[in-house]
């Protein structure tokens, strides 16, 4: 649950009570500056962003790299506009 606060500061509809998270749909996400902690709350952060409206920045990217080889390329094959700074 630690990517709860960087989702919900993109508009997500989340609600955590004790091991429970329940997330309720909404019309659209907006961009944020946010930090990714692992690996899987790093990927659910890109997803978010891909849906977003505007650009969103995405730091620990350190924690991203370590399960997804060239994830940027990858996206960008799919049409989506990622780019990496360092």
């Amino acid at each position: 649950f630690k990517q709860v606060g960087s989702l919900c500061s993109m508009g997500a509809n989340i609600k955590t009570e004790s091991r429970v998270a329940v997330v309720e749909g909404v019309c659209s996400l907006y961009s944020s500056c946010v930090t990714a902690t692992d690996l899987r709350g790093g990927a659910s952060l890109i997803v978010a962003a891909l849906k977003a409206d505007g650009v969103t920045k995405i730091d620990g990217l350190c924690h991203i790299d370590r399960g997804y080889e060239d994830i940027e390329g990858a996206l960008n094959k799919l049409g989506a506009r990622v780019i990496r700074k360092e």
